[in-house]
């Protein structure tokens, strides 16, 4: 009786919210639930790269309506669409001026190629390339199109690789305050800002070592696809900047034209009749069709893996609010989901994360191992990022595939405290401290440093998490541990090098992943590739807004409905969409592997 007076309070309070505060809401979940018109005959999709992007999409589905940006994983999957479209002529890319994820290009130059590989032209257009970290990256993305326009009068400048590390040491030196960190080893350097002025040997040699592997695989592959010789063109994009009109007489992009004049250019080449449509608008008339396909087929599992990696659940934020962690409550479930579904066959855990704690590592990668020893294949997409956290959640999975210039590795532990009681006393403030017990309860007091024994009991406890990590990566790499010790050390490395290395097992992106992942499981013929985990639904969302019960929600939109209004209908629609999408996956045709 207590449940049903609060189902039904929950009814009436979010009718009260649904009458006064949320009707853009609902206009805005109709407009995406109606189905959209099919795309036009002859289509030519602008995929423009310039806005944020995320490497699987925000947990939240309610977050577009804050900062959104397109998603990696929808991208390359739409374009698998486009590539087998008939309907669509051609592509047009429009490139950042600064720098793109070098992982994210890979990925994405990967699906460029597929895509030209059936035939139909692209076309990058620039409004200027900068000086920025990673534009070299930017250009390769470029030249994988095959046809690089610019704008007139912009710039090229495509010269090299850098990277800025601040350094605070001189600076809470100067004002009293004292970090006291335990490093395990010397290259774990993401304290260094805090305990350094200046770069040490080791914390310099790997981050040169990993911007040069960078470096020479965005010039490599953006020569191999202008079929010039990688040493010359490094040295031609070196002794730049350049203007855009020397750019194009030095052979570094094709053409020099406005946006439109791109447009047109790829308009004609599509035929008479042919029509612009944004990728985003292409995507949605396209998603209902690909998630009915391919039901009743084995399916491989895709469980995604983004951000800083936490205890516990989300939900936690805002419900306009982007969420990129991985929280090991969430994946750990959507990883024994897809153990006991029996229609999958495979997983593939998509991991894209700097790191985060060893207690939430641990968990996820227990679902992993309880994955293979269910007898189904765990294979590891890296993204961006899958170091020192996110290579623990890797580290035994059955193959590990990753972009040649994913981050990946850093082996190793950090740990420690910032210390303030020196720098208030200058003010007249006093920190002092009581305790109740043993004498570690007050190690990690921001008042005073660790005393000898305090430094002693942490330090033991960071060599233990060290061990661990190393057992693991020995254990699921099939490697000594005294090997796994000598590469860990917290260095850094890109996915090429950690392949030679024995860290990583193939370089390549979600479609090898998938590919490999359906070899490990004995599939033959087409497959689905079934998400679990991720994002709700929009009534899931709607009901975190509301603070009811989803069936509330459900109620409160059919009661709605009886009331006349569109909006409500249009709801319910969204929730069927919804449950479509959950059950379906797109098809993979089979591919030589």
């Amino acid at each position: 009786m207590k449940q049903f007076f609060l189902t039904v309070a929950g009814v009436f309070v979010g009718l009260a919210l649904f009458l006064i505060g949320v009707p853009f809401l609902l206009v805005a979940m109709a407009a995406g639930a109606a189905k959209p018109a099919a795309a036009p005959a002859r289509t030519v999709l602008e995929l423009d790269l310039r806005s944020n992007f995320s490497d699987q999409g925000d947990s939240n589905p309610l977050a577009a309506f804050g900062a959104g940006g397109e998603s990696l994983m929808t991208v390359v999957d739409t374009l698998k669409a486009a590539q087998n479209d008939d309907r669509v002529k051609g592509i047009i890319v429009r490139l950042p001026e600064g720098g793109f994820t070098p992982a994210a290009a890979d990925e994405l130059r990967l699906a460029f190629k597929r895509f030209r590989a059936s035939g139909k032209p692209m076309i990058a257009h620039s409004q200027g390339l900068m000086a920025s970290g990673a534009v070299t990256s930017t250009y390769m993305l470029g030249a994988a199109t095959g046809d690089i326009w610019m704008q007139p009068l912009s710039s090229f400048q495509v010269t090299g690789m850098s990277a800025d590390n601040v350094f605070f040491k001189r600076a809470l030196d100067k004002y009293g305050v004292k970090a006291e960190y335990e490093q395990r080893a010397e290259y774990k350097t993401a304290v260094n800002p805090y305990l350094q002025s200046d770069y040490t040997a080791a914390h310099r040699e790997s981050e040169l070592s990993w911007m040069t592997s960078i470096y020479q695989t965005a010039v490599n592959a953006a020569a191999s696809d202008r079929k010039a010789d990688a040493a010359a063109l490094a040295r031609t994009l070196e002794a730049g900047p350049y203007s855009a009109e020397r750019a194009k007489a030095l052979g570094l992009v094709d053409h020099l034209g406005l946006p439109q004049e791109a447009r047109d250019a790829l308009l004609t080449k599509a035929g008479s009749g042919a029509k612009l449509v944004e990728f985003e608008d292409y995507e949605a008339r396209t998603r209902r069709d690909r998630a009915q396909a391919g039901r009743g087929r084995p399916a491989i599992a895709l469980v995604g893996a983004e951000g800083a990696i936490v205890t516990g659940e989300g939900g936690g934020g805002g419900p306009f609010t982007a969420d990129a962690t991985i929280y090991s409550d969430d994946v750990a479930e959507a990883l024994k989901e897809a153990t006991e579904d029996k229609d999958v066959k495979a997983i593939v855990l998509r991991v894209s994360s700097p790191g985060g704690s060893d207690t939430a590592s641990e968990q996820i990668l227990a679902g992993v191992k309880a994955a293979k020893a269910a007898g189904k294949p765990v294979v590891v997409s890296m993204g961006a990022y899958a170091a020192s956290g996110g290579y623990w959640i890797s580290s035994q999975a059955s193959s590990i595939v990753a972009e040649p210039t994913t981050l990946t590795g850093s082996i190793g532990v950090f740990g420690g405290k910032v210390t303030f009681g020196d720098a208030v006393s200058r003010f007249g403030v006093d920190m002092r401290q009581l305790t109740v017990g043993g004498d570690y309860s007050s190690a990690f007091s921001s008042g005073k440093g660790f005393d000898p024994a305090q430094r002693a009991a942490f330090a033991a406890w960071m060599d233990e998490i060290y061990a661990g990590f190393i057992s693991r990566v020995a254990e699921g790499r099939k490697l000594p541990p005294e090997r796994v010790r000598e590469l860990a050390r917290g260095r850094v490395w890109t996915g090429a090098q950690a392949k030679e290395l024995g860290l990583v097992d193939e370089l390549g992106g979600i479609e090898e992943a998938v590919a490999k992942a359906k070899s490990l499981a004995k599939i033959d013929g087409e497959v689905r590739v079934k998400k679990i985990g991720g994002p709700g639904s929009p009534l899931e969302a709607l009901e975190r807004l509301m603070g009811v019960s989803e069936s509330s929600a459900k109620t409160l939109a059919a009661a709605a409905w009886v009331l006349g209004d569109p909006r409500a209908t249009r709801i319910l629609d969204a929730v069927t969409e919804a449950r479509l999408r959950d059950q379906g996956a797109r098809v993979l045709a089979p591919r030589p592997f």
